[in-house]
């Protein structure tokens, strides 16, 4: 439940950074996921820092750079996908303990419990802050939660835990770098966040495609190794 406190707390920053910027910085601050579970992991497990996997974070936020400027108007929008991505290489680390000695349906019933609940606490503070004049959706959007909730939530973490039995949680975290290059894609095409997309664009993917296909080589030849 603890680690569901842990990624409640990155979907809530995650969010408000999209609130306060837009999608591409979003998604794009996402990345930042890998270079802090190469910073964290170490220090929570006790081990020593791992080059290869700083240099392969240091790759990818070149690449992230170049796909994107970021403008200073968003500064708040940027802090808050910061944190985020924090949050998210703090769960994955102690989410990969737990798959070791747990079902993985078990530990996202609970963790999507204490999301549940933290958030329903929060809620009241939310609405004194930001009020609404209805926190219930209507049928096209109560579609839409019950999509997300089903199929990109519950059915993606027991998959995401069932994959954190098989490789490292780095490794977990830096393939999530491929999600800002379909995401801002996306956002271009169908929320209006469309610019010019140039050279810079696309060496920016190179690099992060090419950051995750290392970091699969180098996995593939420790297990040869072993």
């Amino acid at each position: 439940m603890k680690a569901g406190l842990l990624i409640t707390m990155h979907w809530l920053f995650f969010y408000a950074s999209i609130k306060y910027a837009n999608i591409s910085i979003g998604v794009v601050c996402y990345c930042l996921t890998s270079f802090f579970t190469a910073v964290f992991k170490p220090l929570i497990d006790k081990e020593k820092l791992k080059i290869s996997e700083l240099l392969l974070s240091t790759f990818t936020l070149l690449g992230i750079s170049l796909i994107f400027h970021f403008d200073t108007s968003y500064q708040l929008g940027i802090i808050l996908g910061v944190i985020s991505s924090a949050f998210g290489a703090l769960y994955t680390i102690y989410n990969n303990r737990l798959v070791r000695h747990f079902d993985t349906k078990v530990i996202n019933f609970y963790q999507m419990i204490a999301g549940t609940l933290a958030l329903g606490a929060f809620l009241p503070v939310y609405l004194l802050i930001f009020p609404a004049d209805s926190i219930v959706p209507d049928l096209k959007n109560t579609a839409y939660l019950g999509i997300l909730a089903l199929f990109c939530t519950v059915g993606l973490y027991v998959a995401f835990a069932e994959v954190l039995k098989k490789i490292p949680a780095f490794t977990v975290n830096l393939t999530f770098n491929l999600e800002p290059v379909y995401a801002i894609v996306m956002a271009f095409l169908f929320f209006g966040e469309s610019k010019e997309v140039g050279l810079p664009f696309y060496i920016g993917i190179s690099l992060i495609i090419a950051s995750v296909v290392l970091q699969t080589l180098i996995s593939v030849w420790k297990k040869e190794i072993t």
